[in-house]
């Protein structure tokens, strides 16, 4: 709006020390600079008033954005249900009673621990089990002692 770049100051200065006498020079630079003051002002408080609907309405956007988000989520699923620790935990270990009553008990001692180690926490070996799957304990204890 106003362009006024240092030159064009210089001769408004100037001409306003010609135009003006120096005995009311004080009092125009006075109401001048509280004149510039106010206008400053004016603008700040137009520009935080402008910042502060921008926030608002930013704020507004992303109160929407997160209410469609939580409604798409809430429509979507059931959270409750969705992770239910002890309903899965429940599941896994009546199919796992489930399976080994399934199974024979000459299954179960041919089956191979899935970690390689048996419950006393010593490698597992095929040798006990098999005598005992066999009917052969006594042999199995026959070679025991004789180890």
């Amino acid at each position: 709006m106003f362009d006024l770049d240092p030159g064009k100051l210089l001769v408004i200065g100037i001409v306003a020390l010609i135009a003006i006498p120096s005995k009311d020079l004080p009092r125009v630079l006075r109401t001048l600079g509280q004149a510039t003051g106010r206008m400053r002002r004016m603008a700040n408080e137009f520009q935080d008033q402008f910042m502060a609907a921008m926030r608002e309405a930013e704020l507004d956007d992303l109160k929407k954005q997160i209410e469609e988000t939580n409604s798409a989520i809430m429509a979507g699923a059931n959270l409750n249900s969705a992770f239910d620790p002890m309903a899965e935990a429940r599941k896994q270990i009546v199919s796992a009673i489930e399976d080994g009553d399934k199974k024979s008990p000459q299954e179960r001692l041919t089956e191979e621990p899935q970690s390689g180690v048996s419950t006393e926490g010593q490698p597992a070996t095929d040798a006990a089990p098999q005598d005992e799957v066999n009917g052969d304990v006594e042999a199995g204890a026959a070679q025991k002692a004789d180890k």
